[in-house]
Parts: C-alpha cells; structure tokens; sequence
C-alpha cells in the first residue's frame, strides 16, 4: 500500500477524481512517488482510501495520458521514468541562492571553477584526464583485492592510520622515488581520497581566511582553485610562458603557489630549470610554500624528465602531490601528499577530520600493485601508448587544422593544447563538438585573467586511434571549407605572458 497522505473531498461531491489526480500528480513532481516505483492495483487503493474503483480508475488514467504514469501487460502500472519536461520546470520554486546555506555556496557553479566541466558522455573522445581503462590490467587488481579481502577477514581492520596504510606509504615512497627522483621517507607520505582531497586538506591547514594570498598559473587547473577559494583564499593570477610560471611576475605577498611544473595543466609546457630554481629562491626568501601538482609527470615521451620541485628544495617549502587516477583509473581515488615535516601533523590531522582514512581494501591492494611491479610496468606500457596517440593527434592538426591551430609543443601528459592562429569563435566550436559527442574544451574556460588565451585543448588518454581521427574528422566539419592562411607564428610567442 502507499504510504501517502491525501485529503479528499466527501463522496458525492463529484470533484473526488480530480482530487485524486491532483494529489498523485503532486507526490510525482516533489519526489514522494519516485520514478519507477510500482503503483498498487485500483482495487487495492480504492478499499484504502474509502472511494469508488471507478474513481481511482479515472485517475489513473488520467495520469497515464498525461505521461506520468505507464502501464505494463500483466506487471501493473508504475510512476513513469521520464516525466513531461513542462511538468518539471513548473517544480522549480525554491529560490537559487537560498540563505540558509553559506554565502560561498550560493555562488553559481562557474564562480566554484567547474565551468570547465563537460555535458558530453563520460567515455567521450577527446576527455581530459581520463586514462584507457581497458589498457589496465584489472585481472591482476581483482586478484591483489581478493587477497586483501581475505586478509582482512583474518584480521579485521576497525578504523586504521589517517595517514594511510603504512604498506601502502612504503610503496608510494619507493615509487615516486624510483619514478620521479623524490626524496622521502614512508612517515613524510599522507594518502588521500585523490588528487582533489589533498587540495582541499592543503587549504584548510595552509589558509588564512580572507588573509592568505595564494598564486595559481593562468591558465591553470579549475577545481585547485576552486579548493582555495572555498577555503578563503585570495587569489593572485601568474602568468604562464614558454618555460612555465613566470615568478618575476609573482607578487611579494604571495604566500602559496600552486604549480604543474612538469607538464603544465593545460598549456603542456614544462617549467624550465631556471624558473624552477627561482621559485624555490622565491619561497625560501618570502617563507611562502609551494604545492607542486605532479599529476601525470611519469607520461613522458623522448625527453628526459626534469627534477621535480620537491627534488631540488633544500628549504621545506614543497608539498608535492601526487595521484594513481592518471595512471591506473579515476575510480580508485587514492592520492598522495609528500609533506615537509613541520606540516606532517596538521595535515594528518586534517585527513582524520575529513574522512578519518582512505578505503582500507583499495590501499592495501594498491601497496602490493606497486610493490609487485606491476605499477612499473603499467606505466611502461602506457607511456609508449600514450606517445603514439600524441604523435597522431600533432600529425593531423598540423595538417587539416593548421590554418588556425599551433599545436603546443609538449613531450607528456594525456591531453594537448593547440592555441589560435587564427580568430574564430572557439566557445562555439567547442560547445557544437560537445553536441557531436566530442568533449573538446576551450581554453578560455581554464583562464581568470582579462588576457584570455585562446585555442583548444583535447585529451587522448581514453581516445582511441581510431576515435581521434573519426573525432578529428567531425570536428573539422565545425571549422570554415575556405581559410584564410595566416603567416605562421611562433607557439613561444603566443605562450607569452
């Protein structure tokens, strides 16, 4: 029977059916008759609620014609799954910034930094960030969980360590070690529920609400600055050029930076030595810190990787995060901090108030993954994939697309950034792909400064061969049949500050 609670005018009164109607239709709008749910027989409702079967009959009809409900041969009638789009849009009545909530919150999504964020399908060509899934080797991973699964039923584990598993730390430790030529010890790794995690426990142990001045690339990474912003942060653009932030440019309040020196998120371009060592000089200097985002810096292609920040610092200023969602698969969730000791505390103490600790299973299969070379070879495989679709998706922009777009030269990562050589309405294009089903971006929705670059990044990770040139085919549809040819000019130009 259902739980609803109705109010009926008297029987005889000849409005009872259309009171019924209105009354089912309200509980379908406002959720109380959920999609799907199945409705019980006329009989039934009728004998409950003291009218005619005719009655609720009439009702249920009624509703049926309107689209709310549908019927199925010999399986009853049920609350349909998609409702009328008017019937909808009439529901909307709660005011959009509701003063209950706090100021901050009620701000619409783009000032949150996720106008960034894609309508298309999430297996859509061209996704950034998105790694190939079915390059992973998930037979291994379901053996390695089914074996943490049964240790743990030897030994249940009750609430564990903030700071994450100590197997789990150990191996991060020797892997990014052995990856990346960071120098730490198990005891200066935190693990975190992903890359967006730490984010969010750097800002709560390093803001100053309405104080503390914190510096972001431009263009740079939305959801990192959406962390600080919510955290109180004020924000300061730095400009990014052919060798990566630019420092001279950084203010002397600066109190944080937030950088990808390795593959810089979404331009592609690496930050020079000079520049790294200016930075860290910077930091020591102003007793700022630096949170180094190393988000796919093991995808390199030919090129010999650069030191990473947290390598070269002889002062305890970096913070070098580091994530498994690019280089296994987005749904495991687990990230990781490298912390300077004086900070090690707060930032464990942070964790626990969060979430208390990461997924218990998920680290220790994680730990024997990585600690039975499984992760090395992983990585191995993917980076010479990963080059081939680069050196692919290069090949026919500078072909087809070379009137308008100057692929950015870059040497790793997952995605690629091609910058206008020629003005067109890239907002638009981008929003028509997505239509298409291809989820290209614009690259003024990664920017916050008035001198927006302009161009288009897209992602090869989870793109095939053979969806990049489909993709690339659709896409080329969407530019004009007859282009003007500009005189070429030089990417480190148009990288400029």
């Amino acid at each position: 029977m259902l739980e609803l609670s109705i109010t009926l005018p008297p029987r005889g009164s000849g409005s009872v059916m259309s009171a019924l109607h209105r009354e089912l239709r309200a509980a379908i709008l406002d959720g109380r008759l959920k999609p799907g749910l199945r409705l019980p027989s006329t009989r039934l409702l009728a004998h409950s609620w003291g009218v005619s079967r005719n009655t609720v009959m009439g009702a249920y009809d009624l509703l049926l014609s309107e689209g709310y409900l549908c019927a199925r041969h010999g399986a009853g009638t049920y609350v349909a799954i998609s409702l009328p789009v008017h019937t909808r849009a009439a529901t909307a009545h709660l005011p959009a910034a509701d003063p209950r909530l706090n100021a901050f919150w009620r701000a619409p999504p783009a000032d949150l930094g996720t106008s960034w964020a894609s309508a298309a399908p999430g297996n859509a060509p061209f996704r950034i960030g998105v790694p190939d899934a079915e390059a992973f080797p998930f037979h291994i991973w379901r053996r390695l969980l089914a074996r943490s699964l049964r240790a743990l039923a030897k030994s249940p584990a009750a609430f564990v360590e903030a700071q994450g598993r100590t197997a789990l730390r150990e191996a991060i430790a020797h892997h990014a070690s052995f990856a990346r030529a960071v120098a730490c010890e198990p005891d200066d790794v935190v693990v975190t529920s992903g890359t967006q995690q730490a984010f969010e426990l750097l800002a709560k142990i390093l803001v100053t609400p309405g104080e503390t001045s914190v510096a972001f690339e431009d263009p740079g990474y939305p959801p990192l600055r959406a962390a600080f912003i919510a955290n109180g942060a004020r924000i300061i653009p730095a400009a990014v050029d052919s060798e990566g932030l630019v420092v001279d440019s950084l203010p002397a309040e600066t109190r944080l930076i937030c950088v990808t020196p390795s593959h810089q998120f979404p331009l592609g371009v690496a930050m020079s030595m000079r520049r790294r060592a200016q930075l860290l000089e910077f930091a020591r200097r102003s007793g700022a810190v630096v949170i180094e985002d190393d988000y796919d810096g093991e995808f390199r292609f030919g090129s010999t990787p650069r030191d990473a920040l947290q390598t070269l610092d002889r002062s305890g200023s970096v913070f070098y995060v580091g994530t498994f969602s690019k280089s296994l698969f987005p749904g495991i969730r687990l990230g990781f901090v490298v912390v300077p000791r004086w900070a090690r505390h707060a930032l464990i103490a942070a964790k626990q108030c969060a979430d208390w600790h990461s997924p218990v299973l998920e680290q220790d299969a994680l730990a024997a993954f990585i600690g039975e070379g499984h992760m090395a070879r992983h990585v191995r495989k993917m980076r010479k994939l990963y080059g081939e679709r680069r050196t692919l998706l290069v090949s026919v922009l500078q072909g087809q697309f070379a009137p308008w777009l100057e692929p950015i030269p870059a040497s790793g990562g997952m995605h690629l950034t091609a910058l206008e050589r020629q003005a067109l309405d890239w907002d638009n294009i981008a929003a028509q792909a997505r239509e298409l089903g291809l989820d290209v971006r614009s690259l003024r929705v990664y920017c916050v400064g008035s001198r927006s670059r302009r161009g288009l990044v897209l992602g090869y990770g989870g793109t095939s061969p053979s969806a990049i040139r489909s993709g690339l085919s659709q896409l080329r549809r969407l530019f004009p049949m007859d282009p003007m040819r500009p005189a070429a000019r030089a990417v480190s130009h148009l990288c400029g500050p």
